[in-house]
């Protein structure tokens, strides 16, 4: 069974790596088993959800809050709500789906704990991913500049809407912890290339992908 699993893994990276996917969502959709339920919350123009469902057959359903968004997803025939997250979870019952998605989401959240426990009620496990402030190159823009860095993999200045709250991989593993929210995956890029999870991770990763549970 192990080995069945990696090579779906690998093919999977493969494909993704040919359809042109961000890095971080090829790192996603290998965690993805084949015929899953999935939800992916600020699911954008529907990148991720067309490729599960095109490679890997998944059931999948989206919510997003642009208009442009959901009629990007909507012209590729994706099952897909316009609404708030805050909002739009209370309406699915327990147990809904395999896996919740949110996918660079978590910095623009008023209130993560919520949409967190929402994630992991209506699905039975939840991948979070988000960039890293914590990476080295933000410490010496801060450091030398005296202003707020941009983080890496996510540039934009912390004046343009939706406003960004900053994050490291430090802070969201003592979030984890505080509110008892087990994690039991970890992936860490840097660009295109994984740090290993024992090495310097908050220093070296542009971004952090978690499996929650």
């Amino acid at each position: 069974m192990a080995d069945v699993r990696e090579e779906v893994v690998a093919a999977v990276a493969e494909r993704s790596v040919s359809l042109s996917l961000r890095p971080d969502l090829q790192a996603i959709a290998a965690l993805i088993r084949p015929g899953e339920k999935v939800l992916d919350l600020g699911c954008g123009d529907g990148t991720l959800l067309c490729y599960l469902r095109d490679v890997l057959g998944v059931t999948g359903r989206g919510i997003e809050l642009s208009q442009e968004g959901v009629l990007a997803c909507v012209r590729k025939g994706l099952s897909v709500r316009q609404g708030n997250l805050h909002e739009g979870l209370g309406d699915y019952p327990d147990g809904s789906f395999d896996t919740v998605i949110l996918s660079q989401t978590l910095p623009y959240l008023n209130d993560p704990a919520f949409i967190l426990r929402e994630m992991l009620r209506v699905g039975r496990r939840a991948i979070v991913s988000f960039p890293n402030w914590g990476h080295w190159r933000c410490r010496l823009s801060l450091l030398f500049t005296g202003r707020m860095p941009v983080a890496p993999d996510l540039p934009q200045p912390w004046y343009v809407p939706p406003r960004i709250r900053p994050l490291t991989v430090r802070d969201f593993g003592d979030f984890c912890k505080q509110q008892g929210i087990r994690i039991t995956a970890q992936i860490y890029l840097a660009g295109a290339r994984r740090i290993p999870a024992r090495r310097f991770k908050n220093l070296l990763a542009t971004t952090a992908i978690f499996e929650l549970k």
